[in-house]
């Protein structure tokens, strides 16, 4: 527990912020309060200072072993700050783990075998009639032709790409409407749900309604994902065990720090800090 500093006799006057002596000043906590998005002010000021308490306890924490900055360059030569190569190194000094075992990996992975199921696939084309619903008349218009499409091509499926080259407002109607492979997330959420609940051959039974528009979908194939072997999901079930063992040892690592610092003008960890003199 963070050690508290005693409280004065004039309880309206915030206590400022600091720790082990060394002050955060209000400015840069409301710079940093940018970062805590929130629905009231008070609430990102308070992350805002939490979050720079525990930055300033760990950069003490870290001179003090004499540590010096190392800072290092990603792919595209930007340099690592200062403060931030010096608090990864504390971590990397002070936090470890080990790796997973051949029994927890297993484990993990068969409670948990969804996560580690490949996408499903599918093979699309589709018609599109572009249509604004800030333009009523032409939105109905849309609509209706969408309709009458589709009632055209149960009579005469055959004609999906004729109709898709002459009439789609798509890229795709070059090709017939085919829009090749696609998976979860490629396309929109409406447009995805009509085609996880369609059969190979079919065409949408009436107008898909998206931002974009409306679509007549034809799904040609679809390829269901499947769950690897665990030999062949290992590496990733050890990188989930390892990342979520090493984010619970820096979080404990942290509470060690903060527990001895004396903090003053904000609570952590439910220390019992003075918040106002």
């Amino acid at each position: 527990m963070s050690k508290a500093s005693l409280i004065s006799n004039t309880p309206d006057q915030p206590v400022p912020v600091s720790v082990n002596g060394i002050a955060i000043s209000p400015e840069n906590i409301a710079a940093e309060a940018q970062n805590h998005a929130s629905d009231r002010p008070e609430k990102a000021w308070a992350a805002a200072a939490e979050a720079l308490v525990i930055r300033e306890a760990l950069l003490q924490k870290a001179r003090a072993l004499g540590l010096v900055a190392q800072p290092v360059t990603d792919a595209s030569d930007r340099k690592e700050p200062e403060d931030d190569a010096l608090i990864r190194q504390l971590l990397e000094a002070e936090v470890s783990v080990p790796n997973p075992d051949l029994s927890s990996s297993q484990r993990y992975f068969e409670n948990n075998r969804g996560r580690f199921r490949s996408a499903d696939l599918y093979e699309v084309a589709h018609i599109l009639l572009q249509a604004d619903k800030r333009d009523a008349l032409a939105y109905s218009r849309a609509k209706r032709e969408a309709e009458a499409l589709i009632e055209a091509l149960q009579d005469k499926p055959g004609q999906f790409e004729r109709m898709a080259r002459d009439r789609s407002d798509c890229p795709s109607a070059n090709d017939g409407g085919r829009l090749g492979q696609i998976a979860a997330g490629q396309t929109t959420p409406l447009f995805e749900a009509a085609v996880r609940e369609m059969q190979p051959g079919e065409i949408s039974a009436s107008p898909v309604e998206t931002p974009y528009g409306f679509h007549i979908i034809r799904l040609d194939q679809k390829a269901p994902g499947t769950v690897p072997d665990f030999e062949i999901a290992r590496p990733l079930v050890e990188e989930f065990l390892r990342d979520a063992s090493w984010r619970r040892a820096v979080s404990q690592f942290i509470s060690l720090v903060i527990g001895e610092a004396t903090i003053t003008g904000v609570a952590l960890n439910g220390a019992k800090t003075p918040l106002v003199q």
